[in-house]
């Protein structure tokens, strides 16, 4: 098996760049991979009012699932180059995220900016705060946290991403009409 500098691509990765053609193309994306949110990145993921979350248990079942602010709280807060943190308010109570987390700390993290097509991608280890005090000057209402380190950090190509023009807030008894 192939392997690569830790942390930066596996060997399913490096395969199919092999298996595709893509091999010289694949190495020279690589290194947009880093280990720490550059202060750009901060500023754009910091801006979503929404992302999303792709987490699996110990089994490899996955789950991916949105997270959005609620306004005027951010849906995120980057607490340094390496660490950030968002709410966990209540919901369905099948704790599908958080059960993952609990049985496997790997998460992925997906930025999408419609309005001006952008997207960025943070993969890490998550851990669940369980105080809700923590963080309550920034989230009044969050039950709980996910703290996330950062392993890679890169920016996400634009292409496809459909601009799409941001409407005012409707409550949501507007969509179960």
């Amino acid at each position: 098996m192939m392997t690569s500098e830790p942390g930066v691509l596996h060997d399913g990765e490096i395969e199919a760049q092999r298996r595709f053609g893509v091999t010289r193309e694949g190495q020279a994306m690589s290194r947009v991979l880093r280990d720490r949110l550059s202060p750009g990145m901060t500023a754009f993921i910091e801006a979503q009012p929404f992302f999303f979350i792709a987490t699996a248990n110990d089994r490899g079942d996955c789950d991916c699932s949105f997270r959005g602010s609620q306004h005027p709280d951010p849906a995120l807060k980057v607490i340094d180059p390496t660490t950030l943190v968002f709410p966990d308010y209540s919901g369905n109570n099948l704790y599908n995220s958080l059960g993952n987390i609990l049985s496997n700390p790997h998460i992925g993290l997906l930025f999408v900016d419609f309005a001006h097509p952008a997207r960025a991608r943070v993969n890490g280890r998550a851990e669940i705060i369980e105080d809700p005090a923590v963080y309550q000057t920034i989230w009044p209402e969050a039950l709980r946290y996910v703290k996330v380190s950062v392993v890679q950090a890169f920016p996400n190509c634009k292409q496809r991403v459909p601009m799409l023009v941001p409407t005012p807030p409707h409550s949501n008894d507007d969509a179960n009409k």
